[in-house]
């Protein structure tokens, strides 16, 4: 099964994350299909939060993949954030 979710990156108490499309059984940091966008806990200064290609999940959710319950959240306020702007 194919899966949307959070792989982690950064330095020990700097977490950032990217947003890939991945199969379900390879573990978290091994290969992944595409990168899909990246999610930024704790920007510094100008950086930006979060950063997601919507056309992109919304194609890989119409194959049948499934995003995770964390993926699900933020992409849910960045479509609320893309409406209000």
């Amino acid at each position: 099964m194919v899966t949307i979710r959070l792989t982690r990156r950064g330095a020990k108490k700097q977490p950032f994350y990217h947003v890939v499309v991945t199969d379900s059984r390879i573990r978290q940091g091994g290969t992944t299909l595409e990168q899909v966008g990246y999610f930024n806990p704790v920007p510094a200064g100008k950086q930006r939060r979060l950063e997601l290609n919507l056309d992109r999940i919304d194609y890989w959710v119409g194959k049948g993949a499934k995003p995770s319950e964390r993926v699900a959240e933020l992409v849910k306020k960045h479509r609320k954030q893309a409406v209000a702007a």
